[in-house]
């Protein structure tokens, strides 16, 4: 289901003044749409072709603060500009925001127009570029979890971020009734996404009390995290509408369920059959598809800080909450790290349960291809299926503890060094780095409460 509109459809909705404003925007390296609101008159007549902004959108923080140490920008430099690239087959509708279409961009050099490697979408482009080269097309999807909250953002500011009131008082996974009250949020949600021409399938409650999840359809990879991005953005603003409000970090709480992206990949061939399926094979795979899980197993520990990218993403590892601990494999395990599903089918894939939903997906799908064409590249051989409560495993490969372990694990990692490039890998370990240091500098509510008396 592609994006519904073209330069000419959008100029007649235009005339009929149902379009007067279209967003233009670039995902930054935590995942954020940034970008501008163009007078959807002056974007038909020259802002479709190109347009600037400042190159520290990719060398920010969180907090949007300029971080010392890249390369890429900084003050040494000027932090000059990017230009923003409009990838006109996204074009689409926001319903949820009236009068208004997005479209996104590439990030261009100023001066030579090539893309700028360190950009989520080039990283993840240059990984399905890869694919292809080889005969594949990776097709994946992600299912995105989130919490509800009856406060409104600007009221949990005003309360300094406490008294946290989720839109449900008990776990609500797959409960239709308490659903049913958060329906006004949800039936807009679906409606409206799909009005985008991103094809929402359903929404669900999830495990744990306020905890939801929205999932769409499979699709090529880029489409898939441009899809990923813009349902997140969506979440956000259409609970900001209706008061109340979301969190997509991975624990909000210690004693909550953590919120996960999964995401499910397979590769097809350009012409259109399913390269993961042998219908004689274990759980239905074929040899492609055990040497491309082998490559991922081979370097998840490596890519960890593509999947889990804050100090907080690791608190989400825990036993017993559906969040693996293991780098394993395993046929229908929720346990597992990675999980072969649709044995016996021509869907048959593998989901990678490591990503939690503070994920950039780009950078998530980039790493899994890279490392999954790496292990068909040198023909890796897939290690033996474990079974049965894997937190308990032993002797066994483990996700990283923490954010510190992670980035040198991606800073050491000769396979993604290879594949996405050195400026990629360092540009994202000195991000992983100025995280660990803002977290190590900052005084927690934790140590007040724990300390202030008893120290």
């Amino acid at each position: 289901m592609p994006a519904n509109l073209t330069l000419e459809t959008l100029k007649a909705a235009f005339e009929a003044g149902e379009i007067d404003t279209v967003l233009v925007v670039a995902p930054d390296m935590q995942g954020r749409l940034m970008g501008k609101r163009f007078h959807a008159g002056f974007f038909l007549d020259s802002g479709h072709t190109e347009t600037h902004c400042c190159n520290y959108l990719l060398a920010l923080d969180m907090e949007m603060n300029t971080v010392p140490g890249y390369k890429s920008a900084g003050w040494s430099q000027g932090y000059g500009d990017y230009v923003m690239k409009p990838d006109l087959a996204t074009l689409r509708r926001l319903p949820w925001l009236p009068g208004t279409a997005m479209v996104m961009c590439d990030l261009l050099d100023h001066h030579t127009h090539e893309e700028i490697t360190i950009s989520p979408r080039a990283i993840l482009k240059k990984q399905v570029n890869r694919a292809r080269a080889m005969g594949f097309e990776p097709m994946m999807a992600t299912e995105l979890e989130f919490y509800l909250f009856e406060n409104s953002y600007e009221n949990l500011r005003d309360d300094g971020f406490g008294n946290l009131r989720p839109i449900s008082a008990y776990n609500e996974d797959y409960h239709i009734f308490q659903t049913s009250k958060e329906e006004p949020v949800m039936r807009k949600l679906r409606n409206d996404l799909y009005a985008a021409g991103i094809p929402v399938e359903n929404t669900k409650g999830e495990a744990d009390s306020g905890q939801g999840e929205v999932n769409y359809r499979y699709s090529d990879a880029m489409d898939t995290a441009d899809n990923h991005t813009i349902i997140k953005q969506a979440v956000k603003e259409i609970a900001w509408s209706m008061g109340k409000s979301v969190t997509f970090m991975a624990k909000y709480q210690t004693d909550k369920a953590g919120s996960a992206a999964h995401v499910h990949q397979s590769l097809w061939t350009l012409d259109g059959k399913p390269a993961f399926f042998d219908k004689d094979g274990d759980h239905s795979m074929s040899q492609t598809m055990k040497h491309f899980i082998a490559g991922q197993l081979e370097a998840a520990e490596e890519m960890t800080v593509f999947f889990a990218p804050y100090v907080n993403s690791y608190k989400r590892f825990c036993v017993g909450l559906f969040a693996p601990t293991k780098i394993v494999w395993s046929g229908d395990n929720r346990t597992a790290g990675f999980r072969v599903c649709g044995e016996g089918t021509k869907a048959v894939r593998v989901e990678c349960r490591i990503p939690g939903s503070d994920v950039n997906p780009y950078l998530a799908c980039a790493a899994l291809l890279a490392a999954g064409l790496d292990g068909i590249e040198r023909k890796l051989e897939l290690e033996p299926e474990m079974k049965g409560d894997l937190y308990a495993a032993a002797g066994v490969r483990e996700i990283p503890k923490n954010l510190r372990d992670a980035a040198a694990k991606l800073k050491s990692s000769a396979i993604l060094r290879r594949a996405l490039g050195d400026d990629v890998i360092d540009h994202y370990h000195h991000a992983a780095q100025w995280e660990i240091a803002e977290t190590d500098r900052v005084v927690t509510d934790f140590e007040l409460k724990r300390l202030l008396e008893r120290a």
